[in-house]
């Protein structure tokens, strides 16, 4: 059961294999793992516990940051995230990022955003630039109220920690232009990520 990975100078959390989305362009869809991590499919998802003694055996010589983002949405797990995070900072000084789909409020409507400023930063994926193409490259399980709560949630957000949309390029330049504006808009900067394949297109 793999829950820690590098890919680079970063080391990846792998928490939880569910997703709300099922993103046309995601990694799940081409190979079962990442970087360093032979498969990121887990036979069960690990506890608090077993996260932290996983992260005891890390040798963070060389790494540059602590993501949480793997074959799965972290926020499904939003209380034993910001748990995870908590321990983690505790015995190390690396900036730790989450990555999400912005979608924790549907998934979890009791959880307080204000927990995220235990993040360094948090990096949502933006995908598309207006409702109808989120809804077609995304397909979230929560519908047409989806996109509108990603941009709640990143405007709430940013309130409480560094806050980026990102997309990949697959998209199309149009959409990315038109995600850039988006984002210019919102006041979040956006990241375009070059989507080559498992191994080359982690950010």
């Amino acid at each position: 059961m793999t829950v820690f990975y590098t890919l680079g100078d970063k080391l990846y959390v792998n928490i939880t294999n569910r997703c709300s989305c099922d993103c046309v362009f995601c990694l799940r869809g081409s190979g079962k793992g990442v970087g360093s991590a032979e498969t990121l499919w887990l036979e069960r998802e690990p506890d608090l516990d077993e996260i932290k003694t996983a992260f005891g055996a890390v040798k963070l010589d060389g790494l540059t940051e602590v993501v949480f983002c793997g074959y799965g949405e972290p926020t499904e797990r939003a209380e034993i995230v910001i748990a995870a995070c908590e321990h983690i900072k505790s015995k190390c000084n690396l900036p730790v990022r989450l990555n999400t789909n912005g979608l924790v409020k549907l998934i979890e409507p009791a959880f307080i955003l204000s927990s995220l400023e235990i993040f360094d930063s948090v990096s949502i994926s933006l995908n598309a630039a207006d409702e109808e193409e989120y809804l077609r490259v995304t397909k979230p399980k929560f519908g047409t109220e989806t996109y509108s709560a990603l941009l709640d949630f990143a405007r709430e957000a940013k309130k409480h920690t560094n806050v980026f949309f990102t997309v990949v390029d697959v998209i199309g330049e149009e959409q990315v232009q038109k995600c850039r504006e988006l984002a210019k808009s919102m006041e979040i900067p956006l990241r375009v990520r070059h989507f080559v394949g498992n191994n080359e297109s982690y950010s």
